[in-house]
């Protein structure tokens, strides 16, 4: 019997809820991580990730903003149902998103299980805040007059999220839950080096009833995807916690042309209680006077 040669994976970008390759026609080659003691400085090979351009950032910010009225419009319980469809997805995948965890950060299995398990917890306790947190955003506001004034959060658009380098699933789990589950959408620059744990994930997103273009997915150049997403009009907040100091107020300039809302990069402990900061920073807070019946 003749040896069976292996199937390898195709790993695409996701725009749209489609999974396009880069219009550039380019890859560049994933591998595993390597230590810094390592002689050779380089891993085994993974697989050839997609190299997304400006045209593909500039598409999946169209398909983020056609997303954007049906998904902010949608019920906050009926974000929630789907945020743990993700978490369900998650679960049942549970093995191989271990092993490209493992691959990705040079991590034990057991490590790159406790990340994984993380990360589907997470998922969870995200989609438990989509219809509270209105409760800790909103308010019955006193007047001096027969009037009701009453705050309301509501999203703030379309937000480019450039993740996590260092922490390639919990991480990306931890910046991109919150920005949907409050009713934006979101255009995500997954982590450069480790990109396949984040492309493993948009498969997932395409089959959890997540309405295409919520979501959308790049793996490339941090920088030449961050730059046209930080610079574009139609984007209107930017989180820029994978980004280096440097680039970071690169990309913070650009963003003021259009007053984007900017989350700027800190230290942060991904396994820790991310708190409510993240759900209420793309978030803006909508004011209304009506007269009181007499």
């Amino acid at each position: 019997m003749s040896e069976r040669l292996s199937v390898l994976k195709t790993y695409k970008l996701y725009v749209g809820g489609k999974f396009p390759r880069s219009e550039s026609g380019r890859v560049y080659e994933v591998t595993t991580a390597t230590s810094a003691a390592d002689a050779a400085g380089k891993g085994t090979w993974l697989a050839n990730a997609p190299l997304a351009s400006r045209k593909d950032a500039r598409d999946a910010v169209v398909a983020a903003r056609k997303a954007f009225g049906g998904w902010s419009g949608a019920t906050a319980y009926n974000r929630g149902q789907i945020l743990y469809r993700v978490a369900e997805m998650l679960e049942g995948r549970r093995e191989q998103f271990v092993a490209e965890v493992a691959d990705a950060e040079g991590l034990s299995k057991a490590k790159a299980a406790a990340q994984v398990d993380a990360a589907i917890d997470r998922w969870v306790w995200y989609a438990g805040w989509s219809d509270k947190v209105a409760q800790i955003a909103g308010s019955s506001n006193p007047v001096a007059g027969p009037y009701f004034n009453l705050s309301a959060p509501e999203p703030t658009g379309v937000v480019a999220v450039v993740a996590p380098q260092e922490s390639s699933f919990l991480g990306l789990v931890s910046v991109l839950a919150p920005v949907i589950v409050t009713g934006n959408t979101a255009v995500v620059v997954a982590a450069e080096r480790a990109p396949l744990p984040a492309l493993s994930l948009a498969e997932v997103l395409a089959t959890s009833d997540l309405p295409g273009g919520v979501v959308n997915l790049l793996s490339g150049r941090t920088t030449e995807l961050a730059t046209p997403l930080a610079a574009h009009q139609d984007v209107n907040a930017l989180d820029l916690t994978g980004a280096d100091a440097e680039s970071a107020k690169e990309l913070e300039a650009a963003a003021a042309d259009n007053l984007k809302r900017v989350l700027r990069p800190r230290a942060q402990d991904w396994s820790a209680d991310p708190g409510t900061d993240r759900l209420l920073a793309f978030l803006e807070t909508k004011t209304v006077w009506h007269p009181m019946g007499v």
